[in-house]
């Protein structure tokens, strides 16, 4: 079944001047205009295209990628308003419409704003920053320690909150954080925590024992850099911790403790160091 609003694999059913026609289905064929067309294309092809309503309301396909397909959150750029709503630039050469009910305040040219993309009852591609309804406060479906993606979405007075997998609200503890994030960042998570209220607690570094192997594979790459020393042990200072590897004093010595028992680095007072 095509979706609208998001890439498709089609088959390539017949060769035109302008371009190729695709097998949609129950939607019947679907132009991809000659530009977007890859080189050595033949009937029986099967391409995988994005699909939307151009400026004549046809079904139309592109292998552009649009910021955010629908279903999905993106930070989105004002490039006009006009009688009916505002028009974002999402990446396509149709602007996205976010027109004037779907807009929580009203939006102005050269602003950015959170926009959740979908597709309206006339199956045109459209967006709103009303976006709480989209969003589920509780983790449904999720488990602690899992790998999930992550919308930088809003700082709080506790932390970041983000978007998570596209379906719900999570937060990154500011004090867990030790690296610069800014709003429509894309970044790998995982689940540190689900509360008793559901609400989810986020982290940017693999929960449990499995963590510490990442940033222990990191600390023995940046020592082998650097000749076989790092200036940073169990004396340094959150602050030199983070510098030199953006994470906490607790995931360093945590990784350091494990690679001492393997016998793989020396712990000394000024730093640490790969055996002789």
């Amino acid at each position: 079944m095509v979706q609208i609003g998001r890439f498709n694999r089609l088959k390539v059913i017949k060769q035109l001047d302008i371009g190729v026609r695709l097998d949609a289905g129950g939607w019947g064929d679907i132009l991809l205009p000659k530009r977007y067309v890859p080189e050595q294309c033949q009937v029986g092809d099967e391409l995988e295209v994005f699909i939307y309503l151009d400026s004549e309301d046809r079904l139309i396909a592109t292998n552009q990628r649009p910021k955010a397909q629908a279903g999905e959150f993106a930070w989105l750029s004002v490039v006009s308003v006009g009688r009916i709503g505002a028009f974002l630039d999402w990446g396509l050469p149709k602007d996205l419409l976010v027109p004037f009910a779907e807009q929580k305040a009203p939006m102005e040219v050269g602003k950015s704003y959170l926009v959740r993309v979908f597709v309206d009852s006339s199956n045109r591609l459209a967006g709103s920053t009303k976006i709480d309804r989209f969003l589920d406060d509780t983790g449904l479906g999720l488990k602690p320690r899992q790998e999930v993606r992550l919308l930088i979405a809003d700082r709080t007075e506790l932390g970041m909150k983000a978007i998570v997998n596209h379906r719900y609200w999570g937060l990154l503890y500011q004090n867990e954080v030790f690296r610069p994030l800014r709003k429509g960042q894309r970044v790998k998570g995982y689940i540190k925590r689900i509360r008793e209220d559901g609400k989810l607690e986020l982290s940017l570094e693999k929960p449990g024992y499995a963590k510490v192997e990442g940033i222990a594979q990191q600390i023995l790459d940046k020592l082998q850099a650097s000749g076989g020393f790092l200036p940073v042990s169990d004396n340094s200072t959150p602050e030199q911790v983070q510098a030199h590897f953006g994470i906490s004093k607790k995931a360093f010595k945590q990784a350091i403790g494990a690679l001492y028992k393997q016998q793989l680095i020396v712990i000394e007072e000024q730093g640490i160091r790969l055996p002789a």
